[in-house]
């Protein structure tokens, strides 16, 4: 890549956001080939692990925890909900207010699903040696504020 400022030798596909696009991209597509359960999601299964961590987790807390934004979230905890692996529990008097908690089946589906993580992960590293993979998470964590605070 160009140290230029050159609009001319500007790549988008050369781009810091294009190629972490892409990866996600990459990412949810062995998610979804390697978890079994096909219409449990990668951001279902991420807001089902923040809940599992957070036990009776508001709205807002999940969205700490996931780096979501809140409608997204909203959507997946009512998502979750009609599927039985969420509850949801509101407030007397304030419907905004609402802790989630794991129902049964959603402990479950988090148990059966986990042994896939460490080889989707696997499988989204590839060829990356440990030094590598190391750095990449480094970097990652950095630039996305996961280290700071």
């Amino acid at each position: 890549m160009s140290s230029s400022n050159s609009p001319s030798e500007y790549r988008v596909t050369d781009q810091v956001g294009h190629l972490l696009r892409r990866a996600y991209q990459r990412h949810t597509a062995i998610f979804q080939a390697v978890v079994p359960a096909s219409q449990l999601s990668a951001s279902q299964f991420v807001v089902l692990c923040a809940v599992r961590d957070h036990p009776d987790a508001t709205i807002g807390q999940i969205v700490a925890v996931t780096a979501m934004d809140e409608p997204a979230v909203r959507g997946i905890v009512e998502r979750l909900r009609w599927s039985g692996q969420v509850a949801v529990a509101h407030e007397p008097g304030d419907k905004r207010h609402a802790t989630v908690a794991l129902t049964d089946q959603g402990q479950r589906t988090v148990a059966e699903t986990l042994p896939h993580a460490q080889q989707i992960t696997e499988l989204t590293f590839g060829d990356l040696n440990a030094d590598e993979r190391q750095q990449l998470t480094h970097l990652l964590r950095r630039i996305s504020g996961a280290d700071a605070g």
